[in-house]
């Protein structure tokens, strides 16, 4: 049943539901939350067993859109996106790293959306299709007006990257599984440990400001404020 106008919801399309209230917390299965700044939209849900996330992110004034990881549940994102002639025109996809939870969908909505596909390139060939765009540590990621630093953070895999939106009301960094509330991902052993943490702190917490909003691969958002205090924490304890 469609809600009233009174309810908090922006949207509703065959298979997902969104919501405008922006918590950074999304249910497998359930509604896509949806954040406005000004210049961007940011929609977030979860896809797949393993409570992936993927984000849509629309330039407003192109409606050229990029999708970060194209976890899971193709047919999901698909209706995420839309399908009305006002809908946005997806035609780039970043993964974020080569595990197989973060590409499952890449193959089928690529090939529904004709999209670019954009990776790091020590990951790149890892992934089930062929990578059009092979970025580096300072690159910029360009759709419509909208322009994404890329930071290469070592250590999870060799080539995970997080982007890095400077517009809006603070800046906005989507981590993959680089960076949870809580801590780093996880990585192989100890020396990949130091290189993820060392990464970290001095291309994250060191460069961006306490208001900095961070969007991992899995699980609820945070920010950097929230989390700055526990790097001694989480150094010491090695994971």
């Amino acid at each position: 049943m469609q809600p009233d106008c009174d309810s908090p919801w922006l949207a509703y399309a065959v298979g997902v539901d969104v919501l405008d209230e922006y918590t950074g917390h999304t249910d497998p299965g359930g509604a896509a939350i949806r954040r406005d700044l000004d210049a961007l939209t940011i929609t977030k849900v979860s896809v797949g067993p393993m409570d992936n996330n993927a984000y849509l992110l629309v330039c407003k004034a192109t409606n050229e859109a990029l999708l970060v990881d194209a976890a899971n549940e193709p047919d999901r994102i698909a209706d995420l996106v839309g399908s009305g002639d006002d809908r946005p025109e997806l035609r780039h996809i970043v993964t974020t790293h080569r595990h197989f939870d973060h590409w499952q969908a890449l193959g089928a909505v690529a090939g529904m959306f004709q999209t670019r596909q954009i990776a790091h390139p020590i990951d790149a060939p890892e992934l089930p299709i062929p990578t059009d765009v092979l970025v580096e540590h300072g690159d910029t990621v360009r759709f419509g007006e909208i322009e994404l630093e890329v930071i290469h953070l070592r250590g999870h895999t060799p080539g995970s990257i997080a982007l890095l939106y400077r517009g809006g009301d603070r800046p906005h960094l989507f981590t993959g599984d680089s960076l949870f509330p809580g801590g780093v991902g996880k990585t192989p052993g100890p020396e990949e440990f130091t290189q993820l943490i060392d990464d970290v702190e001095r291309r994250i917490f060191d460069r961006l400001g306490d208001e900095t909003w961070f969007y991992p691969g899995h699980g609820d958002d945070s920010t950097l404020g929230e989390q700055r205090g526990s790097l001694p924490e989480w150094r010491d304890r090695g994971w």
